[in-house]
């Protein structure tokens, strides 16, 4: 078995596995079988997949960084994945927000929408998501072609939007948006310095 079998066979469904734990483990602590949610179950909700899609918009970035460093080209592989499962507990955030704590009260949304900026960050931030989520399939990338590339560097904007999101809906204890903020500008940096380390091979070839 060569590794991208290893990979596909292998790899994928364990980390896909890992990747469901978050939502397994609120499934059961809503059904009181590992704890409770406590006097607040939506705001625990929430939370809970608020905080999981902004773990996973950062690991989902981490992977071409790693890659570049280390030369683990087998990082890549996952890349999608992780996304999609950034988009999942983002699009559940928003769900859980929409019906269970806003109950499809539409006039309340919009509201929120125009009156509480940190809310319209992070819609706009799912939205964004949305289209990089309908557009990773292999078929639209390639019929998208060079544009493709250009739309998916929005995941900077995403992040930066989250951790955003995340700052000013806490108020107070800023510690953990603080670290999300820095690991997304230790992220950004790399990134930019790789950038600029190619653009000058480039010229001095």
């Amino acid at each position: 078995m060569n590794t991208l079998q290893q990979i596909r066979l292998i790899w994928k469904p364990i980390i896909f596995f890992i990747c469901l734990l978050p939502l397994l483990l609120i499934i059961s602590d809503a059904f009181g079988i590992t704890g409770n949610l406590g006097a607040n179950q939506i705001e625990a909700i929430l939370d809970h997949f608020g905080n999981w899609a902004l773990r996973f918009i950062m690991i989902a970035l981490t992977v071409t960084p790693l890659r570049q460093l280390t030369s683990w080209n087998w990082l890549s592989y996952f890349r999608r994945m992780l996304g999609l499962f950034a988009f999942f507990y983002a699009f559940m955030h928003f769900f859980v927000w929409l019906v269970l704590d806003k109950e499809l009260r539409f006039n309340e949304i919009l509201e929120d929408l125009i009156e509480r900026p940190f809310i319209t960050l992070g819609f706009t931030a799912v939205v964004l998501l949305t289209a990089l989520a309908i557009t990773s399939f292999m078929a639209i990338r390639q019929y998208m072609n060079k544009h493709w590339q250009s739309l998916h560097n929005m995941i900077y904007v995403i992040a930066i939007l989250s951790v955003w999101h995340y700052w000013w809906q806490v108020k107070k204890d800023i510690t953990e948006p603080l670290v999300y903020a820095v690991i997304l500008f230790a992220l950004i940096t790399v990134r930019l310095a790789y950038y600029w380390k190619q653009r000058q091979l480039r010229i001095s070839e």
